[in-house]
């Protein structure tokens, strides 16, 4: 079969969302604004393949996310083996979690194998436990809380629409210029991602909020509901001169965005050690594993 990959556009919404709620999923990736806005810097391409929606990073190596949808994942997958082949490119998947290789493992037993990541795994978190911060767990992050609403007496909490776009955009190129983004590949695209967010707010039918202080935004953050339980932070910055903003603006956005969720993915720490240690620090309830798929090699 004859295998078209084009790039995503902001048409494509409805058709990508109905793929991916066809499947239980808690992975970061798993959404819209996701796949769109990351587009442009993974060559991410889409496809529909035998009733299931695809997507490929199109660079110099390719490969896969795994198929979305109730198709035919068998003739999917036999399928975009060929396509690799076709191009020259050896056929491997990305960000495959342990639910999806052990489908692969019923469909083609033995075939592939799978090396996790640890640094692309993703933080999930009880959204009660960051919504109160209740018990000696949390008993540091409440005092933050505490001493943030006592250090900042005229503060405020916005649940945002389309109109605050531009207070928070402006609150971003102040963080740009303060993370000195525009010499760091990594953090100018996510800066250019949260731009596109603010910019498609509506439009991704994403959430968010904003923090002020003295009528001054200290901080913001973006989610965008991934399945039934599960909300997705893709973005949250704040101005640390504001002590505390980071603590204040994770706990208000679960309190007021989220009621109507279980969990809060909170995305992967790609490595970084502080990073890692603040999402630690939250203890998460679980990760979600993501690895790499490639067919066996064989001992001939």
């Amino acid at each position: 079969m004859t295998i078209e990959f084009r790039k995503p556009v902001i048409e494509d919404k409805p058709m990508v969302t109905g793929y991916i709620k066809q499947k239980k999923t808690r992975s970061c990736e798993d959404t819209f604004g996701n796949l769109l806005l990351w587009a442009r810097f993974y060559q991410i391409q889409i496809a529909e393949v035998e009733g299931m929606l695809v997507s490929a990073t199109m660079g110099k190596k390719m490969s896969f996310h795994y198929p979305y949808g109730n198709g035919d994942a068998k003739k999917c997958i036999e399928a975009l083996e060929n396509y690799a082949k076709a191009q020259g490119q050896e056929f491997q998947m990305h960000c495959v979690t342990p639910s999806e290789f052990e489908e692969l493992e019923r469909l083609f037993p033995g075939e592939f194998e799978i090396e996790y990541h640890r640094d692309i795994a993703d933080y999930v978190y009880e959204a009660e436990k960051l919504r109160t911060l209740s018990g000696k767990k949390y008993h540091g992050k409440k005092n933050h809380i505490n001493k943030f609403k006592k250090t900042y007496e005229n503060w405020e909490y916005v649940s945002m629409s389309s109109e605050h776009a531009e207070e928070a955009f402006q609150l971003l190129l102040k963080w740009k210029n303060l993370n000195l983004c525009m010499e760091d590949h990594d953090k100018n695209a996510e800066s250019c991602v949260a731009c596109n967010y603010l910019r498609l707010f509506e439009e991704l039918d994403v959430c968010g909020g904003l923090l002020r202080v003295n009528g001054q935004t200290a901080a913001f953050c973006i989610g965008e509901q991934v399945s039934d339980d599960t909300m997705v932070v893709h973005i949250e910055k704040a101005l640390t001169e504001y002590e505390g903003a980071y603590a204040m603006i994770n706990q208000q956005f679960v309190e007021h965005e989220c009621k109507h969720v279980i969990y809060i993915n909170r995305e992967e720490d790609t490595g970084d050690e502080g990073l890692r240690k603040a999402k630690l620090s939250y203890r998460p309830v679980f990760m979600v594993e993501k690895g790499t798929v490639k067919r066996k090699k064989s001992n001939e």
